[in-house]
């Protein structure tokens, strides 16, 4: 008996369809991988299970990536498995093989990347024969039982969805193409000279640098200007309000920092209050009705936006909760979603909804949101409307809602985001907000008091204005709690026309200021937001809805970018790292300034369209990306020039050879000789002056003054100076121990650096310190002083004290010329620093906290560990946190321990 194969994206959606399709097509039996009945087997994938690989003739590695290697534009693209994955894959390929299997439905979620999900599936399990079995395309915008089942009765065909399919092949291989031709020609371009300098780009990542580099150049170039306020308490007969003076004539203009209570010398803003202090004055105001409606449902970015303002959560944080809610909890809808809206449909549901959060006795603050959950059901609040029900509004998912399913059991930052998206669900079924808006104007006559030029710049009356907002009905807000008057809106009441006299004036100096950082929150939006960055109508249309990656892979892009050490958190802000300078200044000098803008993902997001509707063959899109491709290699390939044009920033330490200016250019910090001011430090303007070099120490100068000829490589072992850290290696002659090294072969390692005096060349060069000094001092048998030094513990082996020594910590009794201990420990271990508070810990209780800043060497990747020490080995090891294993606790303890020292 012939049967047809579901493939759903997630097993929750194949759960959803079995109990749909049990009315209709009997009863199905549960097995480990799959569920049956006799006309269907449902499965489901993980999300993606196989992923794009190169062929092996194309497969460079990483310590061998050069020109001659370039363009990487393979006649085909071979599938390989995902590592975390390939159970789930192999489980499917059986069942996609087997003979009663004879069509396909790819349930999968309706939007492109469900498209290439299936596909893909399609592809390794049959290669040349994928399309032999006959596929369909199960196409739901909604969840409910019968929306499954309309979708079933109005299956598309395979030859409907070959648009789709094709585009999401198409964008797949793009960005696989733009990203590593992109990434291993400038890598190969800044390692030209010598070692390796990992410089990676791609479609979406270095766009979304771009925005964080141009906000840093903003404020790098950003001169604070002295302005002067003017404020006023006013005494009426109710009593005293305050007013603020402003010009009514005002006009914006190109300057943007100018406003219209804004005073740009203290003697016009002495001139103001004077002639005003003491004087009397007449009010008139404006009173309007204002109304707010609630905000939309939670999408993804929106969630992640919120959470990281209120909680300080970062965008991978929220969705790893939301997840959880998801997946273990099972109370939130999907939570990658770009959708702010449910499906038509779903009115019922939303109702049941709130009938569980009005009856379900919630855990803590919870519970108080059940009577404004019955509020909504017996007030007849929820009811059809487009702004909460339209299906046009929804791609691949709809909004985060509550499930069905109460809560139970949630940590405290599991439940913070949980309260998040149940007020909002309510809220968004509550009427608007009302307010009444009010905006008084109190003028009083200057006469002659102000001087001339002024009195002609801002008119014989002085106007102030203050503004005043009541809350007549909560509306939406009282889901909030804002039940009652804000204490702003207070706003004492006036007579028409009423006579007040000025009691007090003050007069505020203040300086304007740069723009801020961007934190997770505001990238986010700018990110979704990149549309409006683009000039041309088509392309700004065509990301209209889509922005700079999806809410599911935005999270992963900001993570990257700190991962490859581009920018940085400084609490809540995000900063660009020199290496993210250097990359721009590159990209810009190189005329490939197009990797840099979100006009490349409108670009693509046109055509991608165009190509789903039959109006672009993939060929032709393919094209083009092979076009791009080499040409990124062709102009980082052929350009000759010595340095790449910037804007270049003075060091303020002088040259350690002649005393004189240190300046970057390109590759170095390069003495350019005597200063007739002597050394100064002149702002980089743009900021994107630091760039790439070569490892190692001294060498060329480039072209830039008449210096003494000391240098050294900005990037030593492909790691960029910060500034500061220039400065201080000058000044201090040596720095760190700092992390983020490469060596030859690409692998990171942690070291100090030291400026050493070469008498050969009769200057400086850069060396690293790999503790060299400290095994020549033992050789001599001189002994090393930890007086003064703080002991953070009592040595495990040897009951000695440990202090902190170059890159490691030690026992006392394991340095200098007499050792009988052999204890050490890194002060950096995998990129992860170890603080004086976590050796404490170890020496005190054999464990540290669970620290998450490891990166292997192997995958790259970051994971989380303890540090303990192991008696039996005499060493400190990673300790990992427990799994729910099934293998013999044996071999659990045996493998839940690798060496960390």
């Amino acid at each position: 008996m012939s049967k047809a194969l579901v493939i759903a994206e997630k097993p929750s959606v194949a759960q959803d369809i079995v109990r749909a399709l049990t009315a209709s097509s009997g009863k199905f039996e549960k097995f480990a991988e799959h569920f049956e009945s006799d006309d269907y087997v449902v499965t489901s994938a993980v999300g993606h299970l196989v992923e794009i690989k190169a062929p092996e003739a194309y497969d460079v590695k990483r310590g061998k990536w050069s020109f001659a290697n370039l363009p990487v534009l393979p006649p085909h693209f071979d599938l390989e498995p995902i590592d975390k994955s390939k159970g789930r894959l192999s489980a499917v390929v059986k069942l996609i093989k087997r003979k009663d299997v004879t069509r396909l439905i790819n349930a999968c979620d309706a939007g492109r990347e469900g498209e290439l999900i299936f596909r893909l599936i399609e592809q390794y399990a049959l290669g040349a024969k994928a399309g032999s079995k006959p596929v369909q395309r199960l196409w739901l915008q909604s969840m409910t039982p019968q929306a499954i089942r309309d979708g079933f009765d109005k299956l598309r065909s395979d030859a409907e969805m070959q648009g789709l399919a094709q585009a999401a092949r198409s964008r797949s291989e793009a960005d696989w193409l733009v990203g590593i031709n992109g990434t291993r020609a400038m890598t190969a371009f800044n390692s030209r000279d010598g070692g390796f300098f990992l410089t990676t780009v791609g479609r979406v990542q270095t766009p979304t640098l771009s925005i964080v580099v141009e906000r840093e150049e903003k404020i790098r170039k950003h001169v604070s200007r002295p302005y002067w306020e003017v404020r006023a308490d006013f005494g009426a007969a109710a009593g005293l309000y305050e007013g603020k003076w402003f010009d009514p004539k005002f006009r914006k203009d190109d300057d943007a920092e100018r406003r219209a209570d804004r005073l740009w010398n203290a003697a016009d803003a002495e001139a103001i209050a004077a002639a005003v202090r003491g004087q009397h004055g007449r009010v008139r105001e404006e009173a309007k009705p204002s109304n707010q409606a609630s905000p939309l449902l939670y999408d993804l970015t929106t969630l992640q936006r919120e959470a990281n303002s209120r909680f300080g959560f970062s965008a991978k944080t929220t969705l790893s909760i939301a997840q959880a809610l998801y997946e273990k909890h099972k109370v939130l809808t999907y939570p990658r979603t770009d959708a702010r809206a449910l499906p038509e449909d779903y009115l019922p549901v939303a109702k049941q909804t709130l009938g569980m959060i009005a009856d379900e006795d919630l855990p803590g603050p919870l519970r108080e949101l059940a009577q404004h959950a019955r509020k909504a059901l017996n007030d007849g609040y929820v009811k059809p409307s487009k702004r909460i029900f339209d299906n046009s509004k929804i791609s691949d998912h709809f909004a985060i809602i509550p499930t069905l399913q109460a809560p139970r059991a949630l940590t405290e930052i599991e439940a913070k985001l949980y309260d998040m998206v149940v007020k909002r669900f309510i809220a968004v079924f509550y009427p608007s907000a009302e307010f009444m808006v009010t905006t008084r104007i109190t003028e009083v006559p200057a006469g002659n008091a102000l001087p001339a030029d002024l009195a002609r710049a801002v008119g014989g009356t002085l106007s102030f204005q203050t503004n005043g907002k009541v809350l007549v009905n909560p509306g939406w807000l009282a889901v909030y709690g804002k039940e009652a008057q804000d204490e702003d809106a207070n706003l004492v009441p006036v007579q028409p026309d009423e006579r007040v006299s000025a009691e007090e004036l003050r007069i505020a100096a203040l300086k304007t200021r740069p723009p801020a950082r961007y934190n997770e929150a505001t990238l986010l939006s700018a990110m979704e937001g990149a549309g409006k960055l683009i000039d041309d109508e088509e392309l700004k249309a065509a990301m209209q809805e889509k922005g700079l990656g999806t809410p599911a892979t935005r999270a992963q892009v900001i993570e990257g970018l700190i991962l490859e050490k581009y920018m940085y958190r400084d609490g809540r802000d995000l900063v660009p790292t020199a290496k993210a300078f250097q990359l721009m200044t590159l990209l810009r000098g190189l005329a490939v300034e197009d990797l840099t803008k979100p006009e490349l993902t409108g670009q693509w997001e046109h055509q991608l369209a165009q190509m789903e509707k039959g109006k672009l063959s993939r060929d032709e899109f393919m094209a083009g990306i092979a076009d791009m491709a080499q040409r990124i290699v062709r102009k980082a390939k052929e350009y000759d020039r010595d340095t790449i044009p910037g804007d270049y920033a003075t060091l303020t330490s002088p040259c350690p050879n002649c005393g004189g200016t240190v300046k970057e250019n390109y590759r170095r910090f390069a003495c350019v000789g005597p200063s007739s001011a002597g050394p100064s430090s002149i702002p980089r303007g743009d900021g994107a002056a630091l760039g790439s070099g070569p490892a190692g120490g001294s060498g060329s100068v480039e072209p830039e003054g008449q210096g003494c000829g000391f240098s050294i490589t900005k990037i030593p072992a492909g790691r960029s100076f910060e500034l500061h850290e220039a400065d201080a290696f000058l000044r201090d002659h040596r720095i760190g121990p700092l992390e983020g090294f490469r060596s030859k072969a690409g692998w990171p390692f942690t070291a100090e650096l030291k400026l050493v005096r070469d008498e050969e060349i009769h200057n400086w060069k850069l060396e690293f310190d790999f503790g060299e000094d400290e095994k020549k001092a033992q050789e001599d048998g001189e002994p090393v002083d930890f007086s003064g030094a703080q002991s953070l513990g009592v040595c495990p082996k040897c009951a000695g004290h440990v202090y902190e020594h170059g890159t490691n910590y030690v026992c006392e009794h394991a340095v200098g010329a007499h050792q009988t201990c052999d204890f050490k420990t890194g002060a950096i271990i995998l990129q992860q620093p170890v603080t004086h508070e976590q050796v404490q810990k170890l020496l005190a209780t054999g464990k540290t906290d669970l620290l998450d800043g490891f990166v292997s060497n192997k995958t790259r990747r970051k994971f989380k560990a303890f540090l303990s020490y192991d008696k039996k080995e005499g060493k400190v090891v990673f300790e990992f946190e427990p799994r729910a294993a099934r293998v013999p606790a044996k071999k659990a303890a045996k493998a839940g321990k690798a060496d960390a020292t």
